[in-house]
């Protein structure tokens, strides 16, 4: 996949994510190891970025669309550090997801195709792991009751993390 066509789908996930919003083709800010490092405009307001996607995904399933871990920056929204996941297939109502980094284990709440941290304690929390973490394992049950475990790698993220924060200007 192209920079241009992850940028792509990445901006029509963020933009599903915070309709009806108007927002603009991201820009890359810059790579890191596995991490990637967008901006674009939204509302007026700058949104920053980093994706990545997994390194192995595990799991019975047919089909199953693409799969991203994000942590996003809205500055005009005065929230920083939003970990997102988009796991390629619809959750059953009310099912919950656990993230693991390293040896720390977080509960994430579901809807539709995404999973979110609980607050912005926990985000934060989420996010310092991430940055200081070697590997993270998010698992998963789509609503057909397949049941999923993508392996990422946390290379980078630290880098990823200080150039969307420089973008976006949070620290």
């Amino acid at each position: 996949m192209t920079v241009r066509s992850l940028a792509r789908l990445l901006a029509i996930a963020l933009f599903a994510i915070s309709a009806p919003a108007f927002a603009d083709e991201p820009k890359l800010i810059s790579t890191h190891g596995d991490w990637t490092a967008y901006t674009f405009k939204e509302n007026g307001g700058t949104v920053c970025y980093m994706a990545t996607q997994p390194k192995k995904s595990e799991g019975a399933y047919k089909k199953r669309d693409q799969v991203f871990a994000l942590i996003t920056h809205r500055p005009s929204e005065n929230t920083k550090n939003v970990f997102s996941f988009i796991s390629g297939y619809t959750y059953k109502p009310g099912a919950s997801v656990t993230l693991q980094i390293d040896d720390k284990t977080y509960t994430l709440f579901t809807n539709k195709d995404m999973a979110w941290a609980k607050d912005a304690d926990t985000d934060n929390k989420i996010t310092e792991g991430m940055r200081k973490g070697s590997k993270m394992v998010i698992k998963g049950e789509s609503a057909r009751g397949t049941k999923t475990v993508d392996n990422f790698s946390l290379k980078g993220s630290g880098g990823a993390h200080e150039a969307i924060g420089k973008a976006c200007g949070v620290k």
